[in-house]
């Protein structure tokens, strides 16, 4: 099996030594910065991090086993005081201060969110036609007229922001060795008006107490953790209050790469409701963590630092398509969200005032590619080869399990789930994952050349499965 790059939570503290910083200005002030803590990290080993925190390292061209990423991390909640920037400073040494010092204090908690922008037509370009023999670039002449790109975030900004919440923590760090009480601040999306919010599991797993802050600035103490994702990184908040603004919820399926996408949380978790933009630079992507592996993913080439985990990622129409979760430390513009298709049914479940909880199909399986089909001499290149693990050695179908009730065996080709061809778009595992458990799915299966349906009754996801 392919090996997957690490990464990060971006609530974990930040390694000052893996940020690149900018060459000193003469003509500037000198800036004292605080002396780096410098980690070891393995050889040839990069990192990623959830948004808002410090990312585990990863080379892709030797993909070293990179150093372990803490399932939970903190980010300092006091903002870290920096010196005026002037105009001239710009980019220079002055800014780069102003960085290097958040990061040194600060703890990964930022994830990157993606907006589609180019869904909505933003970036059409009308032009207005010239008169015969008129320069467009003459007096008085009418200039072709383009839509500017900032307008649309403009828009997008507006519509996304008052639905971003700053989450402030306190809690024990479990990879600290003092384990100590620290606190951390990381980001949250209103998705619903009667105060249910959104957000990762890495934000606000394992804490004694939190606050949420709206926009406006208003705070609530005593905020509750609802319930914790079984799947992925993901994490359900309560805060008593009501007529909130709440998000709009988009459609994370069909995303195109290339997309413009903008994300808003709280960089540093000093910088509220910091909104940047960027592209849909991949999807479906897999990394692992310390905390699991995470699948399914949007890369996005947004700017996303610490503090920005939890926070939305937003198509052109300013509706929430991901979740900012994890950065690539050492790099530039490699960014990770969880599509929003596979956090609705816990929104759902919350919503209705039920257990958070995942379907369990129980098996083990391969996804079919050329190479998979061309090793395993298969008759078809897309699809859910029911396999046992070769790692483990676990069995393909899971004794007494929800598949194996329902006839599924070993050395079937799953096909589809309902309509739903099982292809690297929609493999099935994503699919899954927009159900709940009791949900009765038919899977359409290849077996011995023939084409046969199952019906399978989901059971409930153990907590403990990794």
């Amino acid at each position: 099996m392919t090996d997957r790059p690490t990464a990060d939570y971006d609530t974990q503290p930040v390694d000052p030594a893996s940020w690149r910083r900018p060459e000193p200005d003469p003509s500037s002030t000198p800036v004292v910065e605080p002396t780096p803590v410098v980690e070891p990290t393995p050889a040839g080993g990069a990192s990623f991090s959830p948004a808002p925190e410090p990312r585990t390292e990863w080379a892709r061209s030797t993909w070293a086993t990179p150093e372990p990423t803490p399932e939970k991390w903190f980010e300092t909640s006091q903002p870290v005081p920096a010196k005026p920037v002037t105009p001239a400073a710009r980019g220079g040494a002055g800014a780069g201060t102003v960085l290097a010092a958040a990061l040194t204090a600060a703890v990964l908690a930022s994830g990157g969110t993606v907006a589609a922008l180019s869904v909505a037509g933003a970036f059409n370009h009308p032009v207005v036609a010239t008169a015969p023999g008129q320069n467009a670039n003459s007096a008085g002449a009418k200039q072709p007229v383009t839509l500017d790109e900032s307008s649309a975030i403009i828009d997008v900004a507006a519509k996304g922001g008052p639905s971003v919440v700053r989450i402030y923590t306190t809690g024990i760090n479990p990879n600290s060795a003092s384990q100590q009480e620290q606190d951390g601040v990381g980001s949250g999306i209103i998705f619903d008006a009667n105060g249910w919010i959104l957000t990762n599991r890495h934000v606000v797993a394992g804490t004694t107490d939190l606050t949420v802050q709206l926009k406006d600035g208003t705070k609530y103490p005593n905020a509750q953790i609802y319930g914790i994702d079984t799947l992925t990184d993901l994490a359900i908040v309560k805060i008593d209050a009501t007529g909130l603004q709440a998000a709009t919820i988009g459609d994370s399926d069909g995303l195109k790469v290339g997309e413009l996408v903008v994300a808003i949380g709280s960089p540093l978790g000093t910088f509220d409701n910091s909104v940047t933009s960027g592209i849909v630079s991949a999807t479906g992507r897999e990394i692992t963590t310390e905390g699991g592996d995470l699948t399914n993913l949007i890369q996005t080439d947004a700017a996303i630092n610490p503090g920005n985990s939890g926070g939305p990622l937003l198509d052109a129409t300013g509706a929430v398509i991901g979740v900012n979760t994890a950065i690539a430390r050492d790099s530039t513009g490699i960014g990770f969200s969880i599509p929003i298709n596979i956090a609705r049914p816990m929104m759902r479940q919350a919503l209705a005032g039920e257990k958070l909880s995942r379907p369990y199909i129980g098996i083990h399986y391969l996804k079919i590619n050329a190479e998979v089909a061309k090793d395993g001499s298969l008759p078809v290149k897309d699809g859910a080869w029911v396999h046992s693990d070769g790692t483990t050695g676990g069995p393909a179908v899971v004794e007494k399990g929800p598949a194996a009730a329902a006839g599924v065996k070993d050395g079937d080709i799953i096909t589809k789930i309902g309509d739903q061809a099982i292809d690297v778009a929609h493999p099935l595992d994503a699919d899954l994952s927009q159900y709940s458990p009791g949900d009765r799915v038919v899977l359409t299966i290849l077996r011995d050349g023939q084409t046969i349906t199952v019906t399978v009754t989901l059971g409930v996801r153990p907590a403990n499965l990794q």
